[in-house]
């Protein structure tokens, strides 16, 4: 009688461990959870520019997060990893419509993007109330981390890339210190990113000591920018600084020459330029000129470098590759750290967890630079959510004859800050 007690409650203390295996998981995260089966892959999103004119920054992109997703053979917490890529283009319209199509799918645990600040400005709002946690590789603008009613930020969205904070100090810097320029005049085409940089570069540039003697803009589509070339060159500035795209950056450089003025205004552009094919585009007018942008260096980009050879073919077209792999890197570490798995293999991962996993990222030894993604004070008491990157893998480029006449590329850096 006795053993047949003791069996009889083996069996129940038996059921009772079955029954707390099999009881169903409970979501009590506060913006709900991502529920993958057994086999179905863990999905991630990315929002990039793939198709004209800078689809150069989407394909750069997109190279450094499959080289991401390749180096974990493809899967993560034993289920496939799965990447589906919306263009968002280099625009607002662009973004909304991205940022609508991602969201529209439940199982989409995080986004890569987008590459361009007017993209992001516009997708903000959808992407931070769909949950989705968003990591940018490219966009700049200040106004998308910066907190205030004036500003762009909302729950949810990081950047790995650099603030033009950073570029615009660094640019004005090296036109004033390096270049000795006294004098200065933007150019930018009224998107987030040109605008906020060329105003940044602009201050520093006064503080410093500089006057600044013009800042006007162009349009997205102009041809002929003699016009404007001509208002800027009658107070003969030592530099000229226009971060802008293609095509409207090499009409400004190849029509320059045409101006009187403009004889000895040195020319400086910035990342949105910082691609292979702008000397080409350009003309042996961008000889000599400058564009500041992402700098990276070490063995481990090296590495990265052969990566992209062998997997993808030649060199990245633009200089925001490894902050895609960084971002990506930074995203499914994150999936990984907060993610819940059954016994079966089911995997529950928690938006909000995610979000503030992300956020807790610190001393992550990335391509880029080490870097943190808490919340930082920039001058004159600017707080900021979301930005990851300190502005050290900054650089300031000088194209040369090689880079217009044999398709040399990248350029060589002339000025790290």
């Amino acid at each position: 009688m006795k053993r047949l007690f003791a069996v009889l409650s083996l069996l129940m203390v038996a059921s009772v461990a079955l029954g707390a295996c099999a009881a169903p998981f409970d979501c009590d995260d506060a913006i709900g959870c991502v529920d993958i089966a057994p086999g179905d892959p863990i999905h991630i999103g990315a929002m990039l520019t793939i198709s004209g004119a800078t689809a150069f920054l989407g394909e750069d992109s997109r190279g450094g997060v499959e080289i991401a997703i390749a180096d974990r053979d493809t899967e993560l917490l034993d289920h496939p990893i799965q990447l589906t890529v919306e263009d968002s283009l280099c625009s607002a319209e662009g973004g909304q419509t991205a940022a609508t199509k991602i969201t529209a799918d439940p199982t989409i645990v995080g986004v890569i993007g987008t590459n361009c600040s007017s993209a992001m400005t516009a997708a903000m709002s959808t992407m931070s109330a769909s949950g989705v946690t968003t990591l940018s590789p490219t966009n700049t603008a200040p106004a998308l981390t910066l907190i205030g009613e004036e500003y762009t930020w909302e729950p949810g969205y990081f950047r790995v890339c650099h603030t033009d904070l950073f570029q615009g100090a660094v640019a004005a810097e090296f036109a004033y210190n390096e270049l000795g320029a006294r004098t200065l005049a933007t150019i930018h085409d009224g998107s987030p990113y040109a605008d906020q940089l060329q105003e940044v570069m602009a201050a520093r540039f006064a503080e410093l000591g500089g006057t600044v003697t013009f800042q006007g803009a162009v349009n997205v589509g102009d041809t002929d920018m003699r016009t404007i070339l001509t208002t800027v060159a009658a107070d003969t500035p030592d530099v000229l600084y226009f971060p802008i795209f293609e095509p409207e950056g090499p009409f400004i450089v190849a029509q320059s020459s045409e101006i009187s003025g403009l004889e000895d205004t040195i020319l400086i552009g910035a990342d949105g330029l910082l691609v292979a094919g702008f000397p080409e585009n350009s003309g042996e007018n961008a000889i000599g000129m400058y564009l500041s942008g992402p700098y990276v260096s070490g063995a481990s980009y090296d590495e990265f470098l052969t990566k992209w050879d062998d997997q993808i073919g030649g060199v990245p077209p633009s200089g925001f590759h490894a902050f895609a792999y960084d971002a990506t890197n930074i995203l499914l570490d994150a999936i990984e750290e907060v993610a819940v798995v059954d016994s079966d293999g089911t995997v529950h991962i928690g938006r909000q967890a995610l979000r503030d996993a992300v956020t807790a990222t610190t001393g992550f030894d990335g391509l880029t630079g080490v870097l943190d993604c808490g919340q930082k004070v920039f001058g004159e008491g600017l707080t900021a959510n979301g930005d990851c990157a300190t502005g050290e893998a900054l650089g300031v480029f000088k194209i040369t004859a090689a880079e217009v006449l044999e398709d040399n590329w990248p350029p060589p850096v002339e000025y790290t800050p």
